[in-house]
């Protein structure tokens, strides 16, 4: 699959990332987990296993996609239905966060807790479609998938320390 092989260097790299941040998130929350907040479960629902989430989903698609297929069909399958996995899993986020009375989320928190990864994981969706037609457009739409939800992660883990150095502290 030429077309999956030139993008070799690009997952290598992202997938790498991933699986550090992956490794980081859990030295952060055991760091924090000292302090827990009052029905600490429904947040971390909401807002802290969704970040382990896109971060191990990122990684998955780098190693799926450093695979050696034979063709298109198995690897745009497994995206497809990663991505309709994760649209069911950032649809169940959402009401999560809607849900949970430890914390207000204001309209960042929506953005990039709920719609982003609603967005990318939905457009994973329908480039694994695509693919079949349009390969080359469609590994680009991938690559952006996993651009996003990696960016989308490290945004929410920086926001959960913040949030526990800055905020919930203070209050304690």
């Amino acid at each position: 699959m030429s077309e999956l092989a030139r993008w070799d260097s690009f997952y290598v790299i992202v997938g790498s990332a991933a699986g550090a941040l992956i490794g980081l998130q859990f030295v952060v929350m055991t760091l924090i987990a000292d302090r827990p907040p009052a029905r600490g479960a429904e947040a971390g629902a909401a807002f802290a296993t969704p970040t382990i989430v896109h971060f191990s989903v990122v990684l998955f698609l780098a190693a799926l996609l450093r695979a050696p297929w034979d063709g298109i069909a198995p690897a745009s399958l497994v995206c497809g239905v990663t991505g309709l996995g994760g649209t069911v899993y950032a649809l169940v986020t959402a009401r999560r966060m809607g849900v949970q009375s430890v914390y207000k989320p204001d309209f960042e928190d929506w953005l990039f807790h709920a719609a982003l990864p609603l967005m990318a994981y939905a457009a994973l969706a329908a480039s694994a479609v695509a693919a079949f037609s349009h390969a080359h457009v469609a590994m680009f739409a991938m690559a952006g998938v996993a651009l996003v939800l990696l960016f989308t992660g490290i945004h929410n883990a920086w926001d959960a320390v913040a949030y526990h150095v800055l905020v919930s502290r203070r209050q304690g």
